[in-house]
């Protein structure tokens, strides 16, 4: 008869529950499932609803007429160049700024304590209320450098709101790249800017093109630092140069759904479903040149 294996330490103790930890993974998986179906029902409800009343009032006239007080001969113009005037100069000057500074902390800077000091201010920076982000940008641009209620003064507040988005992104972008191929570089005789242009952003340039989708996909929607630095609601002109005052689309839509007449209302839905085809429209581009630059390093 062989001879019983002697029990260890603590083993009374043990007792599997097999059943219950099985029966906690699956009310887990149920929950979540339930959760991913919740969210997508209510996202296709709040979808269908905007839909449903911005139908009728979708026609030419309302994408080449200005803003009016009458239901009927109200437009989007102004908001429409507005948006498409401010989403330009924030990218052109958010983009440079964000991936040069993300270069800078990531391959120049030493591990030091201010390197750590800014870093976290970054983090901290990405979840700071856009509000925050409206006064500075009226107290800086609009005042100090008088800059007025511009498109510039627009952008540039924009553009502080999605920089720290930009190079946090970045940053990991440049992260994920394997040191293995810096190594190469520098064993060849490059120097390290070389290394960086040639091979180290050809590389990251995916992760940061996703960055830059989020952080413009934020910028397109904010209210209320426009609202903050003066952006006009009523506008019968659009932008012809930077320094000209201008509205937004979200401003727009602020505007209609404060009035009590249900006809704005649902203005205020057709203007929400042309920003979000403008929004898809943005993002589509820039998803098309990150597949590119995915099959260009894969090739």
């Amino acid at each position: 008869m062989a001879a019983e294996t002697p029990a260890l330490p603590g083993a009374e103790l043990f007792h599997p529950r097999v059943r219950l930890r099985k029966g906690l993974g699956s009310a887990f998986l149920v929950l979540g499932v339930a959760s991913v179906v919740f969210g997508l029902a209510m996202l296709a409800f709040l979808v269908f609803d905007v839909v449903e009343r911005a139908i009728p009032w979708l026609r030419v006239e309302f994408l080449t007429q200005f803003d009016s007080r009458f239901s009927d001969r109200a437009g989007i113009k102004a908001g429409l160049y507005g948006t498409a005037y401010m989403m330009f100069f924030t990218i052109l000057i958010s983009f440079p700024l964000g991936v040069m500074s993300a270069i800078y902390l990531e391959e120049y800077a030493r591990d030091s304590w201010p390197k750590t000091v800014i870093q976290i201010n970054i983090a901290n920076l990405a979840g700071v209320p856009s509000i925050v982000y409206g006064l500075l940008g009226l107290t800086v641009f609009v005042r100090w450098m008088a800059l007025g209620r511009s498109v510039l003064a627009g952008a540039l507040t924009m553009a502080l709101l999605v920089l720290p988005i930009i190079i946090v992104a970045t940053q990991e972008a440049l992260r994920a790249v394997p040191s293995s191929i810096r190594d190469a570089s520098y064993g060849v005789g490059a120097t390290r800017w070389q290394t960086i242009w040639h091979h180290v952003l050809p590389q990251a340039l995916p992760g940061i093109l996703t960055g830059n989708i989020l952080a413009a996909s934020r910028a397109i929607g904010e209210t209320a630092p426009l609202i903050t630095i003066g952006a006009l609601t009523f506008v019968p002109f659009t932008p012809q140069s930077p320094l000209d005052r201008f509205t937004a689309l979200p401003i727009q839509i602020f505007n209609w759904t404060s009035k009590p007449q249900a006809e704005f209302h649902d203005l205020a839905a057709a203007a929400i479903l042309t920003l979000l085809v403008v929004l898809l429209t943005m993002n589509s581009l820039a998803i098309l040149l990150r597949n590119r630059a995915v099959r260009r390093r894969a090739g």
